[in-house]
Parts: C-alpha cells; sequence; structure tokens
C-alpha cells in the first residue's frame, strides 16, 4: 500500500534522485520518451537539501522506495540552480488573473515523475491531491513549465487542473508551456 506523505529524511531524498535518474532522456529509450514522458532537470543531494529548507516535497512511498514524487519549489530557491533561473524570470513576466504572477505567493512544482512500475495506478493524482492539501493554506496556486515534448506530462496536468498560462522558446529552442493550477479558483 502507497503512503502519500512529505519527504523528511535524507533517505527519501536519494530515492528521489535515484527514481529522478532512471527517467532523464539520456537513460531512455526514443519510444520511452514519447509514450512515458521524462524528466528534465538533474538535481544534486544538495540541491535537494537547499529546496527542502524552504519546503518538502511530496512523495508516494512503496516501504522504503520512493513510487513517485512532486517537488516543492519556492522563490526562495530561485538562484539555488542555475539552470532554474530564466524560468522564475518568464514568470515574473506574466499576467495571471489582471496582476503579475511575481506578486502571487506561488508554489513551483519543481519536477513531477511517478516511477515506471506504478503509472497508470491514478499515483500522479494522489500525489497532486497531497501536494494541494499541504501547499494550499500558505500558496494561491501552484505553477510548473512543461517541455512541449512531453505531451504525456501536458495531459496529465491539464487532468489535473492545471491551465496553460503562457508559451515561449528558450535559447536553446525548447518550447515550454508554463502552467498554473489555480486554488483558489478550485476551492
Amino acid at each position: 500500500m502507497l503512503l502519500f506523505t512529505t519527504s523528511e529524511s535524507d533517505r527519501d531524498l536519494a530515492g528521489i534522485l535515484e527514481l529522478q535518474r532512471a527517467n532523464l532522456p539520456v537513460n531512455l529509450s526514443g519510444d520511452e520518451i514519447q509514450q512515458q514522458g521524462f524528466v528534465t532537470v538533474q538535481h544534486s543531494m544538495a540541491d535537494l537539501l537547499q529546496m527542502h529548507q524552504y519546503e518538502k516535497n511530496i512523495i508516494a512511498k512503496d516501504g522504503d522506495k520512493i513510487a513517485g514524487y512532486l517537488l516543492g519549489m519556492t522563490e526562495n530557491s530561485k538562484a539555488d540552480i542555475p539552470l532554474l533561473v530564466p524560468m522564475f524570470e518568464v514568470f515574473d513576466t506574466i499576467i495571471f488573473n489582471g496582476k503579475p504572477v511575481s506578486e502571487y505567493n506561488y508554489i513551483v512544482v519543481g519536477q513531477v515523475c511517478i516511477g515506471k512500475a506504478y503509472r497508470g495506478q491514478g499515483i500522479l493524482d494522489k500525489c497532486y491531491t497531497a501536494y494541494r492539501e499541504h501547499f494550499i493554506s500558505g500558496y494561491d496556486f501552484a505553477i510548473t513549465e512543461i517541455d512541449t515534448n512531453n505531451q504525456r506530462s501536458i495531459n496529465a496536468h491539464q487532468r489535473i487542473g492545471f491551465k496553460e498560462a503562457h508559451r515561449y522558446t528558450d535559447p536553446n529552442q525548447t518550447e515550454w508551456s508554463i502552467v498554473i493550477w489555480d486554488w483558489k479558483k478550485d476551492n
């Protein structure tokens, strides 16, 4: 039976990193990337420990094994992972419900991953339910960006309730969809 909870230990963070490594494009076939999706950023233990100082992550645990995770990232983490600084800068340019995103208190879904053996069982939905329950009292909404080549992730986020707020192409010619799950609207 899976437990949906927050990351509490270095062991939890190590499990997140193990699952993340298995789902980086370099470790997947072309078919897996197309059909199952992928994660983009490879974090270090130091990255996760730094992020963990501000907010915990939501994890699905099968015993001691991490079956899935949703990273919790705040603006406080903005400069901690240089690769993600441009994402935060784009967030600052977006107008949402008549005001700049920067005027809201938001939580960034730093990354999402469900292990291969656990997919298709509704675990992502349950992780997002736990994410919302954990963070709703402190944040107006959840925001993230998704590589538009990751159609599985785009479809899953739409199903959860995320709506596209902006789309842009980065200097590497990767197109990103920035999506927001408005908790105040869905409350």
